[in-house]
This record gives structure tokens, C-alpha cells and sequence, in this order.
């Protein structure tokens, strides 16, 4: 677009821009459009509602697909579905294949996998190699330099030199010492986010259910006690900032693994040696390179790999392929491997999470060693959490010390589970089992609740904390989790006086009386600054629509000096739906072709006035 387009468009812009309100009421309010005051007739019969789509046709024909990414088809498969799925080649045809008829596993794990397997080929091609191993677990040993307990670590007669050999030898010692560390409530000291931060574990100071019974997903609130949280990072707390949460998995789930794998129970807690060739593993942002770390099992499958969120690959397949002493296993295990075998492994892999749990009990006899499966699996990442209060003001005084506390709100995602018909991810399945034993324990009587949350000073310089600003004219838009970071928003404004009136909030929910959260929470004049749009109750509309309908105050908070338009939550239907709405509102409000709309949107957001924050 040219510059004289470009202040075309402003020019344009600039000449719908509503004057600022005068006395009586000095700036815009929440409207209120007919839909909301008419009376909705009962229907004589219920009309189920059409459900809105949450996604976009955005390619019809492979063309399209390379247009849009830039790879054909075939690349963009390979890049997706991970572990070589398609570097075998084209299978043979159909009628060049001999098949094989074979009994496959009879148990429930195998039968939940939903493998469209009717028979075997004889023979298969395209097999992926088997991964290359790159952590290997070994035994502590004493180093041959080192005495033993019962010898002098210095002979007699030594000369200047005994000085420098007791210290070699007390930092060889140190080397191979397991480090003194409660890995029950953190992470070992290598697992350690981005420098400078490191791991802490923040005591639960209070927790609640936000949600009721009846919603959809349950939300849960947390106030964490950061007093002693180390200093020395250099960045504080901010509003709008995001923790990150070095989340274990399930304890239970980590016992069931090294059941299913025939680890001894006197080796699990055991002290080893854990030497890796490359990589960054089992660190989280470390350098690649290698590394000898003294560990034990029990903590490398606890805190440094992912056992459940990511689809199955083919390296993990591959392994348990090479260590079953199964027959019938080994030969639909490297079928998955093979290029007879893409189509099945692609419907397999994009289907449900399959855990690592679920795929050891489908083939029971595959018994890979610990120390391969630890190299094809997943690494364990931080999970990022918002602030839903103003760390600046959040104090509290216990014990005669006054404690400083950051509060968020976590919503338990769960997922289909072979087992139990749902599980929940591993961060917000780990945050609502601490909530649980905490609310548990209160109601026994226990007095100081000791729980905690390992976590450390993630994103404090995300899109939500850098752009937020003291003054100006702000509209929040959200829906679920994603309204907890503007709660803090609000608490900070309406401290200020002259930005009491200059704050508006637009929170989707399925249905207040269940979803609605912070219900109440957020300071002075909730229910003049914010807006509550159920999509499930009532007439039924969402919060893009009433986007739409809150045109004259949009094009007045965008158009203002300092004026922002922040957007957080789920990009699926929510993401999309706002942007596009206000999309409309510049084409209405601006007197804009669409394509000038959606480019007057993008220097706002490059100008930071418009921060949308989406997952």
C-alpha cells in the first residue's frame, strides 16, 4: 500500500471518528441493543440451536494448501505428523502385496487405539531406522582417582600441589553427590527455565473453585505466596504478566510406567548417573551439548518428559517395535513404521492423544529399556499462566510478616482417556489436584495447608504486560480463562481516579450462573465497566457479536489518544470471531473497504493500540 494510500486511509479514518461525548455523560457506556431489552417469545416447540462453526475453509486442493503454506502437500505431512512419516516412498500397489492374517492384541488399551488394520503385508518397505539413542543411565561409580572412605585422599609427602588435589577431588565428589533437594514439591536444579530464572516453589496460600457445578470446565483459583521468591532477575511482577509452571506429571502415572516397563523398585529412587550425547534434554532451554548429571529415575520421568500431551511418533514405535517379544506386536508396530502403513498411522496419530501409558498396556509385551524411551520422548515444557490481580498491591500480613502474593486462574483441560473416559492435561490436572488436598485439608482442620506450585517469572514482557498504560481509554475483551488478566487491569485503573471512567470490559461465558468468573471482583463500578455476553442462556449471542453491537464505543477507544483494544482468550471461535468483528466495525464506523479494514487494524496492533493475546 503506498503512503498516499495509506493517508487516504487515515484521512478517512479520522473523519468518523465520534466527538467525545459531552456532559451528561463524558464518555461512552455500555449500550444495551434491542435484542437484549425485546421479550423472546417461547417457541411452541424447542428449536435446537445451529451451533457456530469455530473453524474456516481456507484450502480446497493441494494448490491451495502450497499457496497458503508454501509447502505441497507431501512436505507439509512430513513436517506434521513427525518421525520420517513419509520418507519410505510410495507403497506398493495394492494387487503387488501379500498379505498375512494375523490375531491382534486382545486387551482394551489395543482396542481403544482404533487402528484400521485388517491384515499385514508379508513384506514392508520404507520401515524408519531405529532412533539413535542419546541418554544413556549408568551407575554411580568412584572415579579410580578418588580414595575410598577407608584410604588418606593424600599420601604422606606430598608436596604444594595437596592444596590443589583435595580440591579436585571434593569437586569430583560434589559432581557425583545427588543434590540436596525436595523434588516432591520441585524440580531438580537443572531443569532450569530461561536464564536467569530458576524454578521456586510457591507456597498455596489460599485456593477456590471460581465455577459451579454444572459448568462445562472447572476454573480454580490460586494465591500464591512469592515473599522469598530469589532476587537477582532483574524484572518484577507486572500486570498483564504470565507465570511459567514447571508442572510434574501425575505420581501415580510415573509408578504405573515403570511398573509396566519392569523397573525394580529399589532403582527407581536410586542415585544414577544420566550421560546424554547431545541435545538440550533433559534441561529445559539449556545449551545443546552434552552432559553427565547424577539423577535418579524417578526424577527424570517426573520432571523432564512428556508421557502424554503429544502424539505418538514413529522413533517411539519404532523402539517398542525392537523391544517386544511379541511376534504379532512387533509386526503391527513396524506396519505403523512403514509406507504400506502411512494412511493408518496418520488417522492414528491425528486422532485422540494416545499416552505412553495407553500404548505400553495396547502392547504389553514391548519392555523398551527406560533409558532409550527417555531419548524419543517429548520434553517436559513450562506451562505460561496469567496474573489475574496487581502484584504492585497484593499484600498481606501472617505470622507478623507481611507476605507479597500473585493470584491466577487455571482451567482444567481434559481429554479423551481410554481408562477412565476423560483425563486432564498435565499442568491443569496438576494445579487441580493441588487445589483439591488444599480445600481437603482446610476442611479436616488442618490450619497452614502446605502445598506448593513450582514456578518462576515467565512472560513478564508478553503483549498484555508491555502495552498496558496508565491512562487512555482501554476495552477488555475475553472469554473464559482468558478475562482473568484484566481483572488486574481493572484493579490497577480504578485505583487511579481520573481513569475510573475510561475502562470497559466485555466478558464471554456460556452461562453465568455457572461460568462467570471474578463474579463481583473486580473493584468499584463492576457493573458500570463491565459487561457479561452469554452465548448459552437467554436469547444466546457470543462475544464477537457483541462486538458489533458496541461499534460507537470501539471506534471511540481505538481512535482515542492512548487508546487500546486488547483481546485475550482461545483463537478457535472466540480469536477469530472478535477480529473479524472488528474488522466490520472499521468498515461501518470508518467508512473502509474491507481490505482497508483489516490493514487499519494491523498498524494499530503495530502501534500497540490493538494487543490480541491467543492460544
Amino acid at each position: 500500500m503506498t503512503a498516499q494510500t495509506d493517508l487516504l486511509l487515515a484521512q478517512r479514518a479520522a473523519a468518523s471518528i465520534p466527538e467525545e461525548p459531552q456532559p451528561e455523560s463524558a464518555t461512552p457506556s455500555l449500550t444495551y441493543s434491542s435484542s437484549d431489552e425485546q421479550e423472546v417469545e417461547e417457541p411452541t416447540q424447542p428449536v435446537p440451536r445451529r451451533r457456530r462453526a469455530s473453524t474456516r475453509l481456507i484450502a480446497k486442493s493441494p494448490e491451495d494448501v502450497q499457496r497458503i503454506t508454501g509447502e505441497t502437500t507431501t512436505q507439509l505431512i512430513r513436517r506434521c505428523c513427525g518421525g520420517g512419516c513419509c520418507l519410505g516412498g510410495s507403497p506398493k500397489k495394492d494387487n503387488d502385496v501379500e498379505y498375512e492374517a494375523i490375531e491382534f492384541p486382545d486387551n482394551d488399551a489395543y482396542c481403544s487405539l482404533n487402528l484400521k488394520i485388517d491384515k499385514v503385508p508379508t513384506t514392508l518397505s520404507g520401515v524408519c531406522d531405529i532412533p539413535e539413542q542419546t541418554a544413556f543411565l549408568q551407575p554411580v561409580r568412584r572415579p579410580s582417582n578418588v580414595p575410598s572412605p577407608s584410604e588418606p585422599a593424600v599420601p604422606f609427602g606430598t608436596e604444594s600441589n595437596t592444596t590443589s588435589s583435595v580440591a579436585g577431588i571434593e569437586k569430583t565428589l560434589q559432581d557425583l553427590t545427588l543434590e540436596r533437594l525436595d523434588t516432591q514439591i520441585q524440580p531438580p536444579k537443572f531443569v532450569q527455565p530461561h536464564p536467569p530464572h530458576h524454578v521456586f516453589p510457591a507456597r498455596i496460600h489460599n485456593t477456590r473453585e471460581l465455577t459451579k457445578v454444572g459448568a462445562e470446565k472447572r476454573t480454580f483459583h490460586f494465591d500464591l505466596d512469592v515473599t522469598n521468591y530469589p532476587e537477582g532477575e532483574d524484572v518484577d511482577f507486572k500486570v498483564g504478566g504470565a507465570i511459567g509452571v514447571s508442572a510434574p506429571n501425575e505420581a501415580s502415572i510415573v509408578q504405573e510406567i515403570f511398573d509396566l516397563l519392569l523397573v525394580p523398585r529399589f532403582l527407581r529412587d536410586k542415585p544414577v548417573l544420566l550421560r546424554t550425547t547431545k541435545g538440550r534434554w533433559p534441561t529445559v532451554w539449556g545449551a545443546d551439548e552434552a552432559r553427565e548429571i547424577v539423577t535418579t529415575r524417578r526424577d527424570l520421568l517426573t520432571w523432564c518428559s512428556d508421557v502424554q500431551s503429544y502424539p505418538p511418533t514413529k522413533q517411539i514405535l519404532r523402539v517398542l517395535a525392537e523391544h517386544t517379544t511379541d511376534a504379532t506386536e512387533r509386526k503391527i508396530l513396524l506396519y505403523l513404521c512403514s509406507a504400506e502403513g502411512q494412511g493408518v498411522f496418520c488417522d492414528f496419530r491425528t486422532g485422540p492423544h494416545i499416552s505412553l501409558v495407553q500404548l505400553l498396556h495396547a502392547f504389553p509385551n514391548a519392555k523398551p529399556p527406560l533409558d532409550l524411551l527417555l531419548s524419543v520422548l517429548q520434553p517436559l515444557m513450562p506451562r505460561f499462566y496469567s496474573l489475574s490481580n496487581d502484584p504492585h498491591e497484593s499484600f498481606l500480613t501472617r505470622d507478623g510478616k507481611q507476605h507479597r502474593l500473585i493470584e491466577i486462574a487455571v482451567t482444567v483441560h481434559e481429554a479423551e482417556d481410554w481408562r477412565d473416559g476423560s483425563r486432564t492435561g498435565i499442568g491443569s490436572g496438576f494445579f487441580q489436584r493441588q487445589a483439591l488436598k488444599f480445600i481437603e485439608a482446610q476442611k479436616t482442620g488442618e490450619k497452614d495447608p502446605e502445598f506448593y506450585i513450582p514456578m518462576f517469572k515467565g512472560l513478564m514482557a508478553n503483549p498484555l504486560a508491555k502495552q498496558f498504560v496508565s491512562d487512555g481509554p482501554m476495552l477488555l475483551i475475553g472469554a473464559g480463562v482468558g478475562i482473568a488478566p484484566f481483572r488486574g487491569f481493572v484493579q490497577r485503573r480504578l485505583k487511579t481516579a481520573n481513569c475510573a471512567n475510561k475502562v470497559w470490559v466485555l466478558q464471554g461465558v456460556r452461562d453465568s450462573l455457572v461460568d462467570e468468573l471474578y463474579s463481583g471482583e473486580w473493584g468499584v463500578h463492576e457493573d458500570e465497566v463491565k459487561k457479561v455476553v452469554q452465548s448459552r442462556r437467554g436469547p444466546g449471542r457470543y462475544v464477537q457479536e457483541e462486538v458489533k453491537a458496541q461499534a460507537d464505543l470501539v471506534w471511540y477507544i481505538i481512535n482515542a489518544v492512548d487508546g487500546r483494544v486488547f483481546v485475550c482468550g482461545s483463537s478457535r471461535g472466540m480469536g477469530e470471531g472478535v477480529e473479524k468483528a472488528l474488522v466490520e466495525v472499521a468498515m461501518e464506523k470508518g467508512n473502509l473497504e474491507h481490505d482497508e479494514a483489516q490493514q487499519f487494524w494491523n498498524l494499530k496492533k503495530e502501534t500497540g493500540q490493538y494487543i490480541a493475546e491467543t492460544w
